[in-house]
């Protein structure tokens, strides 16, 4: 049925880097989701009013909600899929985001209102008249959501899309919710045991936690969370890779939404090398990691000294102190500069963020360690990135 669906309304579905199919794939999964919660709203609604069961309607508000998600889903890709503009030449991707924290802000809203529902109902029950009909509305139901989840997981990791799996877990999950209705339904039907208000007061739960669950995925990539490990690797492993490179630092990804990401990084070359050249190469992988990773990297070009002794040996022996000091610390971009009564060390360090506040300590214990009895009079000039950047 996904393949039927795919080869019906989105061309060349294979292409999944490309923005206008992740926007065609996005609006498939929106106009599903909508169809199939709308029909299992009214099919629960009609139940639990028949039934007077607070859980089945409680569902199928639950349903309700998430095709109001799929709405705004709709509306997320619709709009993430316009081009860049003067107002936001970054694109509209992170609409994305907006819409997954519009659903969990609607999410949590419902699942606030059935707790209260849920609670009169305990606190003044009402018999509940369960019957075959109900009973085939929910299990059907359940059958309709696996297959939602499935088809939301497959069309996720096929555009890599963090809206569309969480609608994937979303729908899994209303397959428990559904599950403990049904489970309320049964007790009543065969046992006459009243647990309505209590089912409906779990499935109300559930729906809070999801919401909370989706609100914080959708709302750290809006805040600036650090790029996926897995993407940072890829692009490092590329760059050390290239024939010319000695060395890289600073590599930052910015994420302006799905497939609207830039980074920029510096490599480290040997300053003999033809700087003609070296732009051609430098040319070279920022095109590489646009077709390759769909990322737009920006290089900078740091032309380093490996022919001088003095030089080598001090980086080395700078090298070392750190590492004593903390294995996890190194260095880059050392210059010696020579001044009229000493000589100047300047180099980077990335500092972790477990060692934030000791950066003095560190660059004094550094000093005192070069400043050796009749050895020339060393000043250590370091600047402290943020190790995430490295």
């Amino acid at each position: 049925m996904t393949d039927l669906l795919l080869r019906l309304f989105v061309k060349d579905p294979d292409n999944a880097a490309d923005p206008h199919v992740r926007g065609k794939v996005g609006t498939l999964s929106g106009w599903v989701g909508i169809c199939c919660n709308v029909l299992l709203c009214l099919g629960k609604l009609l139940a639990g009013l028949l039934s007077g069961s607070l859980a089945v309607i409680a569902d199928a508000m639950n349903n309700l909600s998430d095709a109001s998600g799929a709405i705004v889903t709709l509306v997320g890709f619709y709009v993430a899929d316009k081009p860049a503009d003067e107002r936001h030449p970054y694109g509209h991707a992170r609409a994305e985001y907006l819409s997954g924290l519009a659903v969990a802000a609607l999410i949590l809203l419902i699942g606030a209102e059935l707790v209260q529902s849920s609670i009169g109902k305990i606190l003044s029950p009402a018999p509940v008249d369960v019957s075959v009909v109900t009973l085939g509305i929910l299990a059907a139901s359940i059958a309709v959501k696996l297959w939602m989840s499935r088809f939301n997981r497959r069309l996720g990791k096929m555009i890599d899309s963090t809206a569309l799996l969480a609608s994937s877990a979303d729908s899994r999950n209303d397959c428990i919710t559904t599950g403990a209705v049904l489970l309320a339904s049964v007790l009543e039907y065969f046992w006459e045991i009243s647990v309505d208000g209590y089912m409906g007061l779990a499935v109300a739960a559930f729906i809070l936690y999801s919401g909370w669950g989706l609100a914080k995925d959708t709302i750290s990539p809006l805040l600036g969370e650090n790029a996926d490990p897995a993407l940072r690797r890829e692009i490092v492993d590329y760059i050390c890779k290239q024939p010319k490179v000695l060395g890289y630092h600073d590599l930052m990804v910015h994420d302006y939404g799905p497939g609207q990401r830039f980074a920029s990084i510096h490599v480290e070359m040997d300053y003999r090398e033809d700087p003609l050249e070296c732009h051609e190469a430098i040319d070279d992988m920022e095109r590489e990691c646009l077709r390759s990773h769909n990322v737009h990297l920006v290089i900078h070009y740091d032309p380093v000294i490996t022919d001088d002794p003095a030089l080598n040996q001090l980086k080395q022996q700078v090298s070392k102190l750190l590492s004593i000091w903390d294995p996890g610390l190194t260095l880059h971009d050392f210059r010696m500069v020579p001044g009229k009564r000493h000589m100047n060390l300047v180099f980077d360090v990335p500092l972790p963020s477990r060692l934030r506040g000791q950066e003095e300590q560190i660059r004094r214990e550094i000093e005192q360690a070069l400043n050796l009895p009749g050895e020339p009079v060393y000043h250590v000039r370091i600047t402290f990135d943020a190790a995430d950047f490295h």
